[in-house]
C-alpha cells in the first residue's frame, strides 16, 4: 500500500545517522513483563513527503494489535489524517510499525491505535479497591530523558526498553469533569499514553498530566482512571482484559510456600511421631501380653514338671515294694520308668521358655502413614482457584474443567508427561510471550497453572526446544511419555527461576 511505503520512507529518513536496534527487556519482575507491551508513540507530519513535524508520546496494548494512548498524543492524526502518520515503535524487536487510528474521545483524552505486522502482551487492568499510599509504577518514554539522550530523530522510533518511576498513590480527583488518579511517581511529556502500574504490573490508569512545580512545588502526575478507559473501551467495542484479585508479591508468595512446605514438612513429622508413638504402645501392650502369656506357659511347664517329678518318684516306689516281693523283672521296668519321668521332669522344667522383648514381632519397625489421598482424582474435574495458595496477576480466575484418564490424556487431545506421582505439560504458544507449566496432581486433586512472561529472546530459546516435543497428541505409550518428559525438561533449564504467576486449584468430579 502506498501509505505503508511512505511511512516506512519517512522511517528510513529518520533513521538515516542511527540504524534500528533493540535493548533486550529482562524477565526480572512484573513491570518488566508489562513493559514488553508499552510502545512509543510517533507522530509524523509531512507535507507533500517531506517531513515537518515530529511527536511522540507513550501507550500500551490492549490487545495483540492495539494499543492504547492518549487523545493528546495523537490529535494531529485525527485533525490532519491525510498529513500526519502514527508510528507504534515497540520495546523489543527491531522495527517499527504504522498505526491506524480507530476511536478517540478528546473529552477523556483517550484514544486506540491498530497496527500490523507484530503481536503485543497485552496488560491487564486492576479492578479492584486501591488505597492512599500504594506503590504505583508509571512506564513510558519520557521526553526529558530523550532530549538528554537521543543523538539524532532516529532514536525516537528505535525500539527500547521503557522508564519506570514510583510513587504512591496520592487520592482520586477530577480533572475537567474526568476522574483521575493523583499520584507521585515521576513522569513527564513523553509519559502520556503509557500506564501507572501496581507492583503487579496490572494497569490502574492512563498517565495524561501533571502539576507545574515552580518555586520548589512537588510534582503530581494525575492518570486517567479505569473507570473512564472501560468506558472508552466498551464503547470502542474493545474487551478489556481485567481482575480485581490483590496483589501478592513474589516475595510475599515464595515465603507463604516456604511457609506452606514447612507446615507440611511439620505435619510429616507429626505423622512420623505419632506413627512412633503409637507403635511404641502397641509395642508396650504386645510385651505385656506376651509377658502374661509367657507366665502362664512357664507355671504349667513347671506343673508338668512337678507331676512328672511325683509319678517318677512314685514309680521308683513302686519298684522297691516289687522287689521286696522278688518281682525282679517287674521292678527294674518299673524303675527305668520312673527314672524316665525323673528325667523328663527335669528336662521340663529346665526348657521352660524364658520372655524375650526383642522377639516382639515389629519391635523395630515404625511405619508412618502417606497423606490421605482423595479418591476420585481422575475423570472430568471442576477445579475452582485457590486464593490462598496462588499469586494472581494478569489471568482470570474462572473456574476450569479438565478431564483426565489414567494415561495422562487431558481433554481428549492433550498429553502430560509424568513428573512423580503427578502429570505436568509445558506450554509454548506461538502467538503470545507466555510459557505454561500445567501440573495436574491426582492424590491431592489439585491443579496448577504456573506461568513465565518471556522476552522474545527467552521465547525463541523456548520454542527452538518444544521444536524437538515429538508427543504432539495423546499417547498410550509410556516410553513416548518418557521422552515428553525429557523434553520438558531440556525447556524448563530455559526458564527464569522465579514465575510471574501461579494460580492453584483445587478439583473436585463434575457432577
Amino acid at each position: 500500500m502506498p501509505t505503508i511505503t511512505l511511512f516506512h520512507r519517512l522511517l528510513l529518513a529518520l533513521a538515516l545517522v542511527v540504524g534500528l536496534s533493540a535493548s533486550p527487556a529482562h524477565a526480572d519482575d512484573d513491570i518488566s513483563a508489562a513493559g514488553r507491551g508499552v510502545v512509543r508513540i510517533v507522530t509524523i507530519a509531512t507535507v507533500e513527503g517531506e517531513v515537518v513535524g515530529f511527536g511522540h508520546g507513550s501507550g500500551f496494548a490492549v490487545a495483540p494489535n492495539r494499543v492504547l494512548t492518549n487523545a493528546h498524543v495523537v490529535e494531529a492524526a485525527e485533525r490532519y489524517p491525510g498529513n500526519v502518520l502514527i508510528g507504534v515503535v515497540p520495546s523489543e524487536g527491531d522495527k517499527s510499525f504504522q498505526g491506524r487510528l480507530i476511536a478517540i474521545d478528546s473529552d477523556r483524552d483517550l484514544a486506540l491505535i491498530e497496527f500490523t505486522g507484530i503481536r503485543l502482551p497485552a496488560l491487564t487492568f486492576y479492578s479492584g479497591p486501591i488505597s492512599e499510599g500504594n506503590a504505583m509504577i508509571a512506564l513510558g518514554y519520557p521526553g526529558n530523558v530523550d532530549l538528554a539522550t537521543a543523538r539524532t530523530a532516529a532514536d525516537f522510533i528505535t525500539p527500547l526498553t521503557p522508564v519506570r518511576s514510583q510513587g504512591v498513590f496520592s487520592g482520586r480527583r477530577d480533572l475537567q469533569g474526568v476522574k483521575v488518579l493523583l499520584h507521585t511517581a515521576g513522569i513527564a511529556r513523553g509519559n502520556s499514553g503509557g500506564p501507572l502500574l501496581d507492583p503487579c504490573g496490572r494497569v490502574l490508569g492512563v498517565n495524561a498530566a501533571l502539576t507545574r512545580a515552580d518555586d520548589g512545588d512537588a510534582s503530581f502526575g494525575f492518570a486517567i482512571s479505569n473507570e473512564e478507559v472501560a468506558a472508552f473501551l466498551r464503547e470502542a467495542k474493545q474487551p478489556m482484559p481485567s481482575n480485581g484479585v490483590v496483589c501478592t508479591s513474589i516475595a510475599d508468595r515464595l515465603a507463604q510456600d516456604r511457609t506452606a512446605a514447612e507446615q507440611a514438612r511439620a505435619a510429616d513429622e507429626q505423622r512420623a511421631r505419632e506413627a512412633a508413638a503409637k507403635a511404641a504402645a502397641d509395642r508396650e501392650d504386645a510385651i505385656q501380653q506376651a509377658r502374661s502369656e509367657n507366665i502362664v506357659t512357664r507355671e504349667n511347664y513347671m506343673a508338668g514338671a512337678a507331676l512328672l517329678l511325683v509319678l517318677g518318684a512314685f514309680a521308683l516306689g513302686v519298684a522297691g515294694l516289687l522287689l521286696t516281693r522278688e518281682q525282679k523283672r517287674e521292678a527294674i521296668m518299673t524303675a527305668v520308668g520312673g527314672g524316665a519321668l525323673i528325667v523328663a521332669s527335669i528336662a521340663t522344667f529346665v526348657l521352660r521358655p524364658a520372655f524375650d522383648p526383642s522377639a516382639i514381632d515389629g519391635a523395630a519397625r515404625v511405619a508412618v502413614p502417606p497423606p490421605v489421598a482423595q479418591p476420585g482424582g481422575l475423570g472430568k474435574m471442576v477445579c475452582t482457584i485457590d486464593p490462598v495458595r496462588s499469586r494472581v496477576t494478569v489471568s482470570d480466575t474462572k473456574d476450569v474443567t479438565i478431564d483426565i484418564n489414567p494415561d495422562g490424556c487431558v481433554n481428549g487431545r492433550t498429553q502430560y508427561a509424568e513428573a512423580g506421582q503427578n502429570w505436568q505439560r509445558i506450554l509454548v504458544p506461538d502467538d503470545e510471550a507466555t510459557v505454561s507449566v500445567l501440573e495436574y496432581a491426582p492424590t491431592t486433586r489439585t491443579y496448577s497453572t504456573t506461568r513465565y512472561l518471556l522476552s522474545a529472546a527467552q521465547m525463541d530459546t523456548a520454542r527452538k526446544r518444544r521444536a524437538d516435543v515429538k508427543v504432539k497428541s495423546c499417547s498410550t505409550d509410556p516410553a513416548a511419555r518418557a521422552d515428553l518428559a525429557t523434553r520438558q525438561q531440556s525447556i524448563r533449564t530455559a526458564l527464569p527461576q522465579i514465575f510471574n504467576e501461579r494460580l492453584v486449584y483445587s478439583c473436585k468430579p463434575a457432577g
